[in-house]
């Protein structure tokens, strides 16, 4: 009964973008097909998304930002964060350069129905606690309230009512782990061997961690810069980045004075096979400017960018 239940609520919350299905199309993206011929080749030149990954850095003034937690804070949103206005922002660039959201499986590029954000959250910051990779799917439309309720609702439905339970998730990787190597082995060759045909269980996939649109990692309450994570092979998930706001600098202002600032420094790594450094480049500008200028993620945006065909 309960995993019936599971099943509803992850077909509730991944709603895909309205569209008639073509042949070629998975259940989590459409086949984009106007794409150049280089672009159409890179997946074979470039089959692992481990040997396709960029890694670049980037650093923001996080005073801006700090003066939004404060301001929503005293709306009464306890506990919100930089975490959730650096997801927000990240929706919201999806919402304007859809080309982020795309994915290659079978050596294909598709783009995805759903904003897929992936967290690793433990219940509680020791380091016995458990830790999860969590799934949060997020509209096109989502402000940066949306992003906090829905992170917060399931992070805290985690944390209070699974005191003695696992996530679904958990419970499938845990089951896998009593196999033998060989057989382990054999399994998530198999699993890849699904995935590549899109013959995963949709349900399965909605739970995996290693399918989303990106996948974010905060370092901030652990003390330590921002590292350069992998991609994962398996699944599609084309970004990873890490962040963290425990560097402080100082900067030199038009009046000569010396400023101390706080920076929060950002690692990305990206699949370059998805889209190309210019469009990449272009998307990292859309994020700064809702990092720098974060009420304007109160409102949803004017207008939703869609991908090509």
């Amino acid at each position: 009964m309960k995993d019936k239940k599971t099943e509803l609520e992850l077909k509730k919350v991944a709603m895909p973008i309205p569209a008639k299905r073509r042949f070629g199309d998975r259940k989590e993206g459409r086949r984009i097909r106007s794409v150049e011929p280089m672009t159409v080749v890179a997946p074979f030149i470039m089959p692992s998304r481990i040997g396709s990954q960029n890694l670049f850095q980037d650093s923001i003034n996080v005073a801006a930002i700090e003066h939004f937690v404060h301001k929503k804070r005293a709306e009464g949103l306890t506990g919100f964060g930089i975490m959730h206005v650096v997801i927000a922002a990240y929706v919201r660039t999806i919402s304007q350069r859809p080309g982020i959201n795309r994915f290659l499986s079978g050596l294909r590029l598709y783009a995805r129905h759903n904003i897929e954000v992936v967290m690793a959250v433990k219940k509680e910051m020791t380091l016995e606690a458990e830790e999860t990779m969590m799934k949060f799917f997020f509209d096109r439309s989502a402000t940066v309230t949306d992003v906090y309720n829905e992170m917060t609702h399931k992070i805290d439905e985690y944390r209070n009512t699974r005191k003695e339970k696992e996530s679904a998730f958990d419970k499938i990787a845990r089951k896998l782990g009593f196999m033998p190597n060989f057989q382990l082995r054999a399994a998530i060759a198999f699993l890849n061997w699904l995935d590549f045909h899109n013959l995963l269980p949709e349900r399965l996939r909605l739970l995996s961690p290693f399918h989303c649109s990106v996948v974010f990692s905060s370092m901030g309450s652990l003390g330590i810069r921002p590292i350069f994570h992998h991609l994962y092979n398996f699944g599609n998930a084309p970004v990873f980045i890490t962040f963290s706001a425990m560097r402080r600098s100082q900067e030199i202002t038009r009046d000569g004075t010396v400023a101390n600032i706080r920076n929060l420094d950002l690692t990305v790594t990206t699949d370059e096979r998805i889209c190309d450094g210019f469009y990449y480049a272009s998307a990292f500008h859309e994020l700064h400017k809702y990092l720098e200028e974060p009420e304007l993620l109160e409102q949803p945006p004017e207008k939703i960018i869609y991908d090509i065909e």
